[in-house]
């Protein structure tokens, strides 16, 4: 796909999508889905209201807007988008002629880099981790579930607490994105989720108003609001174990 004057590739492995070109980045799959639709539901008008000849014209006069790939086992198609004034036009390899596309189509094509880069620190989603593992400091929280239990070292947490944790570490979002600028890490958070399969280890560096995250193995710094981190940090400070069970 090419807009915004940039080239993106995408691949896919069973349901996830990464981005290849420019760079290997993790993808937003609902953002990959969502080009997808917009290409699956574009309705080219065949009603015949504007004749070839202006349709070709007014393409050709047109900028360039977006140009879209997609290979399958059938080969690949090609759709190229063009804007003239406040219209959309289209040629596609799979039909001949020029045709006029909804103003619909054609804004959901106008997507470039990170709008399709996750921006989620941690993938495992509305699952439940297995392991957390913080370091804040001279503080360090390990955390380890059995069935629906917590426990730390020995001691059952309390499940209210934990699970206000777990939240803001789901959370954790890029507002955008960087290549440099990390430094020293403050903090070191681990998360182990799908059995043990998939561990994620993120690091962060704090500023006044913004917080630089870099994810273990990965080029790409992410660059959080401050305030997010800080409501990490009270969220583990405020874990305690379970309270004791009740005499029957």
């Amino acid at each position: 796909m090419t807009s915004k004057k940039q080239t993106i590739a995408f691949g896919r492995s069973k349901d996830e999508w990464q981005i290849v070109r420019p760079k290997p980045f993790r993808a937003d799959r609902s953002q990959v889905e969502d080009l997808l639709r917009t290409l699956r539901d574009a309705k080219m008008d065949l009603s015949g209201s504007e004749d070839e000849k202006k349709k070709a014209a007014a393409f050709a006069a047109g900028a360039p807007f977006a140009t879209v790939r997609v290979t399958d086992v059938s080969g690949t198609l090609e759709l190229q988008v063009r804007k003239n004034k406040d219209d959309y036009y289209a040629k596609s390899s799979a039909v001949a002629g020029v045709y006029k596309i909804s103003s619909g189509s054609g804004t959901g094509l106008d997507k470039g880099l990170d709008d399709f880069r996750n921006k989620k620190l941690f993938d495992f989603g509305f699952a439940e981790p297995e392991k957390m593992e913080l370091h804040d400091g001279p503080k360090s929280y390990f955390l380890t579930r059995s069935g629906g239990d917590w426990w730390s070292n020995g001691t059952k947490m309390d499940a209210g607490t934990v699970s206000t944790l777990v939240d803001k570490i789901r959370d954790l979002s890029a507002s955008k994105f960087a290549e440099t600028g990390f430094a020293a890490a403050a903090l070191d958070l681990t998360a182990t989720s799908d059995g043990g399969k998939r561990v994620k280890k993120c690091r962060f560096r704090r500023m006044a108003r913004i917080t630089w995250q870099k994810r273990e193995n990965e080029p790409a710094l992410y660059e959080l609001n401050a305030s997010a981190v800080s409501e990490l940090q009270k969220s583990a400070a405020d874990l305690k174990p379970a309270p004791p069970p009740t005499k029957k």
